[in-house]
């Protein structure tokens, strides 16, 4: 959802610098199967146990010190299956037939796999963007679920899907617990917590698990994977890198990504002198006006500058806005007005699924020479 996007950005400055994975219960467990092998994603493991799978949930939140652990069985097998139950904290029979998810992020992995029919509730319909989803939005098959800090468990309930994908930024929930004594599962789904783009991306494969689909969710995740790795030596090459801001003030704080995080990586990949490229973390840094304009007075391009989406209201938000070179010369670019037929912003729901066109709109924007006939997908020109 676009609200907790917003949120976790700013949940992200304290959180996110120093994550890492404590969990007690993971490395050493007595179970022996073939791992299936992921390129990136570090928050989740597959393992083959001939048959069934085991899923495991290592870091779904930031400093998580439990990995969640479920049984994934084919159905109608289950009862010819001899596991001990208390060992996971869910059985899962699949494919999965009827699923509620909580965040637009969740979206575009369902729609990849063409399983769209399987989602029947989600927690702020109007924050999906996805024509697909809204179609069946409109025709009633989707139920609303009020939001996610407190979904309508009396309504879920009634839905009784196979299992509810969550999300959480500190594990403590009372709606998905109340949800989880009422025997219907719950997966914490933990891709913004990972470290890179394409770790991110990669966590379509876990939903491919859950729909008996890996095969397929393989192949997506290879094409982005191609894609964003044939962009990023397009742009390897170039002479001239230009300088990069980011960011915009809120309450006299500028927040700007860190310089270990996704948005950073992505700059860097994109081949551009992000001017904070050297800082340590991979959250969010929170500077002073001062600060930020005695480096980046005059960077050769602004990029997301938080949720204005015009040059006016940058400058009616702060004069001072005026007074950096990129603002003077318009190249200020943002996903800000690139919205759903409701009005909720893209990029929240398919840039972390699709880092492969978000890098291309970089490379677009930074190097339009590279790639003459690309038309930016998530970002705009501030006019």
């Amino acid at each position: 959802m676009y609200f907790k996007k917003i949120f976790l950005f700013f949940v992200s400055i304290i959180m996110l610098s120093g994550c890492k994975n404590n969990s007690s219960n993971n490395q050493n467990s007595a179970f022996k199967g073939d791992i299936i092998p992921l390129k990136y994603a570090e928050g989740f493991s597959i393992m083959d146990m001939g048959t069934y799978k085991i899923l495991e949930i290592k870091n779904p939140w930031p400093k998580s010190a439990k990995t969640f652990r479920y049984a994934v069985i084919p159905q109608g097998t289950i009862s010819t299956i001899n596991i001990n139950k208390t060992e996971f904290d869910a059985v899962l029979p699949i494919p999965i037939k009827k699923m509620v998810v909580t965040s637009t992020t969740h979206i575009p992995a369902i729609e990849l796999l063409g399983t769209e029919e399987t989602l029947i509730g989600f927690p702020g319909l109007n924050y999906i963007s996805s024509e697909k989803i809204r179609q069946r939005i409109d025709k009633g098959n989707i139920r609303e679920l009020g939001n996610n800090e407190s979904i309508n468990t009396e309504v879920l309930l009634e839905l009784n899907p196979d299992v509810v994908i969550g999300f959480g930024i500190d594990g403590n929930n009372k709606a998905f617990e109340t949800i989880k004594k009422s025997n219907i599962p719950v997966i914490y789904n933990g891709d913004w917590v990972e470290s890179s783009p394409l770790a991110k991306a990669e966590w379509i494969k876990f939903f491919g698990l859950l729909y008996n689909k890996g095969k397929q969710a393989d192949s997506i995740f290879n094409t982005i994977e191609k894609n964003y790795l044939d962009a990023k030596q397009l742009a390897s090459n170039v002479q001239y890198k230009p300088t990069i801001l980011s960011g915009a003030m809120h309450n006299d704080i500028w927040y700007l990504p860190n310089g270990n995080s996704t948005e950073a990586q992505l700059l860097k990949d994109a081949n551009t002198n992000y001017l904070w490229k050297d800082s340590k973390g991979t959250g969010s840094l929170s500077l002073n006006f001062e600060t930020v304009f005695a480096k980046a007075k005059d960077a050769d391009i602004w990029l997301n500058p938080s949720n204005y989406v015009s040059l006016d209201a940058l400058k009616k938000n702060n004069s001072h806005n005026t007074m950096f070179k990129a603002f003077q010369t318009k190249n200020i670019y943002s996903f800000t007005n690139t919205t759903g037929k409701t009005g909720s912003v893209l990029y929240y729901e398919l840039g972390m699924t699709r880092p492969d066109i978000v890098l291309k709109d970089l490379i677009k924007i930074c190097h339009p020479e590279l790639l003459e006939n690309y038309q930016p997908y998530f970002f705009k020109k501030l006019e």
